[in-house]
């Protein structure tokens, strides 16, 4: 009962980043080449979003290994995540790479691609300020 409960909330989640990334309007304006995939490690949920010229394709809920491809991927424990969806985040938690510097954040995979469309993601990474993280 509680997975489900999980499951419908990540899924709540998911709509809501969509939302506001798609109506994001810095996302939209640098956003023309933004397309990509990516996987976010929560530690308790992972998730795959699927990005096509800055807007939110597809969102992967707890994909399995081949359920969902990306080119990179951001992981950390579901503690660290948290601590980036506060309104105002304490130092090392308000950037993927303070955090990936000096907590358990790692970047992996297709580090090319991520910095191609560093900006845009940044940007993201800010939304969870205000959408909150699955987790």
């Amino acid at each position: 009962m509680t997975a489900t409960t999980e499951t419908t909330s990540v899924q709540q989640w998911a709509e809501v980043f969509r939302t506001a990334n798609d109506q994001d309007p810095e996302i939209q304006a640098h956003g023309k080449y933004f397309t990509c995939s990516y996987l976010l490690d929560m530690e308790d949920h992972t998730v795959v979003v699927r990005m096509n010229a800055g807007e939110v394709a597809e969102i992967s809920i707890d994909p399995g290994p081949l359920g969902a491809p990306y080119q990179f991927a951001i992981r950390a424990s579901a503690a660290t995540w948290r601590e980036f969806g506060v309104e105002m985040p304490a130092p090392m938690f308000h950037g993927i790479w303070s955090a990936s510097f000096q907590r358990d954040m790692r970047l992996e995979g297709d580090v090319l691609v991520l910095m191609q469309n560093l900006r845009c993601l940044t940007r993201q990474i800010e939304l969870l300020r205000t959408v909150g993280v699955p987790v």
